[in-house]
């Protein structure tokens, strides 16, 4: 590749990282927390114990739970434990639209709505960033495009990047080394990379696609779009009917795929003449969601669906979920995804910073970006933490509000502080609240967990505050050491 070309797409990764940094930066952090956000969950209701073993007959005890207490039901979702979270989940729409989410005991009883503030406002996030689902799942997709182009032109951009793989200036400027640091982590995990941008925009950018395919194929019709990947539904009939045999349909759905277990069950309008029973079989060797089947309201198979027997498309866009959260491996994809995305937020909060070093080293700072910058990637872990910490020991104010204002006050305080005093007192702060969130934790639910994953989350809240004051004990070292020269 020619000079020219090679300073041409430099120019754009520069100029594309700088309009979308902040975005890219929050987007990738929230997802790397998202990761855990069943374990999240585990750690905001520890008094919940995990579930062994669960079949048929706890899904079916569930529902029957569930609907004596709420018979003006729209929806139910039952969601067996797996790989992912040892629970039986419930999801549930009202007639009135009031949402109810939370875990069936052990036997299947419904103890009420489970309260997890904060792993809903994190999980949020990362998805539409709090903002109207069109809107915010358009930005975030827009973002995951932004974040495939700026990994192409960071590839062409370099072109001995690939030759220099493992070559890193040790000893050299700073601006050096972390340039190299970023290229190293940029090439080493971009097969991830790649994935997570993909996955991320694809899920955000669903509506438009499906708007774009209804344009050119149904003539703007989006109902006809979205049923080339959804059953077809019932007549809609509201006249009041018992619920089906739900028994002998999970037997039924059994013996029509062997070798699956029961992942989901679902009742649309039940109670109603127009009620489906929706049942998903899953295969330990398979990510795509399963087999599907759905009942009427007598109990008799109306439409059903095997993976096997699907579209290569289907597949791939069943797995792109997975694929994204590192949901498919339990603890081992788990550790992976926290592992490989922490490297990519790492990548994105250096790009900003080498460029602002290499404006100042050739006698053109950018001091107000510098600030802002420190603030942006400095504000998150305390923001996190300060709103983790608020739904702990005071669960009435919203975590986002909490989020929000903890993130503006960071902003704020560039106005009085240069980026080395933010970044420093921000890794303080968030290392204090890291270590007193396991401490908020104890005094209030007990030492005495009913689910052990509260103390997994604890041990690894006070190992993100160590390596936060590593990370600040390893900055002040050449620091320390130039002053001594």
């Amino acid at each position: 590749m020619s000079a020219p070309f090679v300073q041409a797409v430099l120019a754009g990764h520069s100029s594309l990282g700088l309009a979308f940094a902040a975005l890219i930066y929050l987007v990738c952090f929230s997802g790397t927390v998202a990761v855990l956000v069943h374990d999240f969950e585990r750690w905001e209701t520890p008094v919940v114990a995990p579930v062994e073993a669960a079949g048929p007959d706890t899904a079916v005890a569930t529902a029957r739970s569930f609907l004596s207490g709420h018979p003006a039901t729209e929806h139910i979702f039952i969601s067996l434990p797996d790989i992912n979270s040892p629970r039986t989940r419930v999801y549930a729409e009202l007639h009135d639209g009031e949402i109810l989410e939370g875990f069936a005991g052990t036997d299947g009883t419904w103890p009420g709505p489970a309260q997890t503030p904060w792993s809903a406002f994190m999980l949020g996030l990362h998805i539409d960033l709090h903002l109207p689902h069109a809107v915010g799942s358009f930005v975030v997709g827009m973002t995951g495009v932004a974040l495939l182009s700026l990994l192409i032109s960071g590839l062409l951009s370099h072109p001995r990047i690939f030759r220099d793989a493992f070559h890193i200036r040790l000893g050299g400027t700073k601006r050096l080394q972390e340039a190299d640091l970023h290229n190293r982590a940029g090439i080493w995990a971009l097969p991830f990379h790649i994935v997570i941008a993909l996955t991320g925009a694809l899920l955000g950018l669903t509506t438009l696609i499906a708007g774009t395919l209804a344009l050119a194929f149904f003539k703007g019709d989006v109902e006809q779009t979205y049923a080339l990947f959804f059953p077809p539904a019932l007549e809609d009939d509201t006249t009041p009917a018992p619920i089906p045999d739900l028994e002998a349909i999970l037997a039924d759905a059994a013996a029509r795929a062997p070798g699956a277990e029961l992942r989901m069950l679902r009742l649309d309008h039940p109670g109603e003449t127009g009620q489906s029973v929706h049942v998903t079989m899953g295969y330990a060797d398979k990510l795509a969601f399963g087999d599907s089947y759905i009942y009427d309201g007598n109990g008799a198979l109306f439409h059903s669906e095997q993976v096997s027997e699907s579209s290569l498309g289907t597949r791939i866009l069943q797995t792109i979920g997975p694929y994204h959260f590192g949901w498919f491996a339990g603890w081992i994809s788990k550790i992976a995804y926290i592992l490989l995305g922490a490297a990519l937020t790492w990548v994105t909060s250096t790009g900003v910073a080498i460029w602002t070093a290499r404006r100042r080293s050739k006698g053109h700072p950018a001091p107000v970006t510098e600030r802002l910058w420190a603030a942006t990637v400095w504000s998150q872990p305390f923001a996190y933490a300060l709103s983790a910490l608020t739904a702990l020991v005071w669960p009435g104010p919203d975590p986002l509000l909490v989020w929000a204002i903890a993130t503006g006050l960071c902003l704020g305080l560039t106005v009085p502080f240069g980026p080395v005093a933010l970044s420093a007192g921000l890794r303080v702060a968030s290392a204090v609240l890291l270590t007193a969130l396991p401490l908020a934790h104890v005094l209030r639910h007990g030492a005495g967990y009913a689910d052990p994953m509260a103390w997994v989350i604890n041990a690894g809240l006070l190992a993100g505050a160590a390596l936060i004051a590593l990370s600040l004990a390893w900055r002040a070292a050449p620091a320390r050491q130039s002053s001594m020269a």
